[in-house]
């Protein structure tokens, strides 16, 4: 967050977001990468996966900001408890 007062600034302050505690489910390796399933401790799951960059793609997208998609291969969905 950024403060300023007449143009000028006073501080910044970033906001994080809280520490979450990941439990690996799966991988499934594909050329050399990995994409990869997590439970979360908040009951969420986190997916690292290959990061959505055809802009065609993302007009289909609504993304608001703080968030952006991933390409998984449908095989890594077996982890899902």
């Amino acid at each position: 967050m950024l403060t300023c007062l007449m143009g000028q600034l006073l501080s910044i302050k970033q906001v994080k977001e809280p520490s979450v505690k990941l439990r690996f489910l799966g991988k499934v390796t594909e050329s050399g990468n990995s994409p990869t399933l997590y439970a979360t401790d908040q009951d969420t799951y986190v997916i690292q996966g290959w990061v959505v960059d055809d802009p065609e793609t993302l007009s289909q997208l609504a993304l608001p900001d703080g968030e952006t998609a991933v390409v998984v291969p449908r095989e890594l969905m077996r982890y899902l408890p």
